[in-house]
């Protein structure tokens, strides 16, 4: 009975919440971006190689691979000058040519956005926008990084790697929440920084790569998209496939542990029913306002669960771990019923200070990504060995 009515009044400060926020929000509901690379039908047409190009709609990362190992270097080096949006976007062609293709896309895109600047024909808040957009374009050209996707179309979408996917013997994947895009990408950047430095301090000889993926439409605020998991469903292929594409070109030791924070893990638990154990070795929920679901036994890929205990003064304390007519997102991961392991989260501060060096919850990312699972503190005191939050792990 007493749960009964804790649902009910959930219910309630749910769609009172989602009454108070439609309205305002709903004139900045996103546009989501899905589909190909930009670029793709200029590819499907072009035919200098004398042959089809493979379809980045329905080629798989795996026939990409395959594709890109039987060409000369100057035929991959044309591809790349021929269509760099494409390339630098194509999960399943080899890494460092993304690399390389996504910074002849970045230059092109910043001296377009500088002579969007420039144009006195334009609104001056238009120019403004390009201008930011432009300096943006810049940071990414610095020297060293490696773009491993940018797609420049509505927000902008980016993904970045952090250490060499050649050598690494253990990657992770960071998937960012709401209000991530190009233009917001700091945040993501210091999360996944963070983590391969504490990576590389827990095992120099791992050579761990970490990659932070912004590669889907976010929601923006605390409204109807935050609320729903419309964006989630949207993005959840893109991250399947850009996974497919890891397993294509990557040979770590085991496949990469993602970390998916506050909104991130709605999308993640979109995606779960796509994903195998080829794909994904742990799947860490961070800050999680639920993964749409009300049991970690309903997630089907049979993935290693993890979710971090909620800091005290993080705001998504108070979101109800309830779904109702599609608003709210489930089952708080950590409640000790939903069933995912869960680990401490000490000297973390507020929504985004999970990553922050010297806290219980970046230590235990790291272990989970090394796969050095005996060295993770669990959250909850277990009674017997079978709560232990490490039971049947080696």
């Amino acid at each position: 009975m007493r749960r009964s009515k804790r649902v009910l009044a959930a219910c309630a400060l749910v769609c009172a919440s989602a009454a108070g926020t439609v309205g305002w929000v709903w004139g900045d509901v996103q546009t989501a971006v899905t589909g190909p690379p930009p670029g793709a039908v200029a590819w499907r047409t072009d035919q200098v190689l004398g042959r089809q190009l493979p379809d980045p709609a329905s080629a798989s990362p795996a026939r990409i691979a395959s594709f890109f190992a039987g060409l000369t270097e100057r035929q991959r080096e044309l591809l790349v000058t021929r269509h760099p949006l494409v390339v630098g976007n194509l999960d399943g062609a080899p890494n460092g040519l993304r690399y390389a293709a996504n910074n002849r896309a970045i230059s092109i895109e910043r001296d377009r956005e500088l002579a969007r600047a420039a144009d006195p024909a334009l609104p001056a808040g238009d120019r403004r926008q390009a201008r930011a957009r432009a300096e943006t374009d810049a940071g990414l050209l610095s020297a060293g990084r490696r773009i491993l996707s940018f797609d420049p179309r509505g927000r902008g979408q980016v993904a970045e790697v952090y250490g060499d996917l050649r050598k690494a013997r253990r990657i992770a994947v960071v998937v960012p929440g709401s209000d991530t895009d190009l233009g917001s990408y700091d945040t993501l950047a210091l999360m996944a920084r963070h983590l391969r430095a504490e990576m590389t301090r827990r095992s120099p000889s791992s050579h761990s790569a970490v990659i932070a993926w912004t590669g889907y439409t976010t929601p923006v605020g605390v409204g109807y998209d935050a609320a729903t998991g419309r964006l989630a469903e949207q993005g959840a292929p893109r991250l399947v496939r850009f996974l497919d594409g890891l397993a294509a070109t990557t040979r770590p030791q085991t496949p990469p542990a993602v970390f998916c924070h506050s909104y991130g893990s709605v999308l993640c638990g979109a995606a779960d029913h796509r994903l195998t154990g080829r794909q994904v070795s742990d799947l860490v929920v961070v800050a999680s306002p639920g993964m749409r679901t009300d049991h970690a036994g309903r997630l089907p890929s049979g993935t290693r669960l993890w979710a971090t205990a909620r800091d005290a003064t993080d705001w998504i304390r108070r979101v109800p771990g309830i779904e109702l007519f599609g608003i709210g997102h489930g089952t708080d991961p950590t409640d000790r019923d939903f069933g995912a392991r869960v680990v401490s989260s000490d000297r973390a501060e507020g929504h985004t200070g999970y990553f922050t060096p010297g806290t219980a919850s970046l230590r235990n990312f790291a272990d989970i990504a090394l796969g050095r699972y005996q060295a993770v503190s669990c959250a909850y005191p277990a009674s017997s060995i079978a709560e232990d939050c490490r039971h049947g792990l080696v």
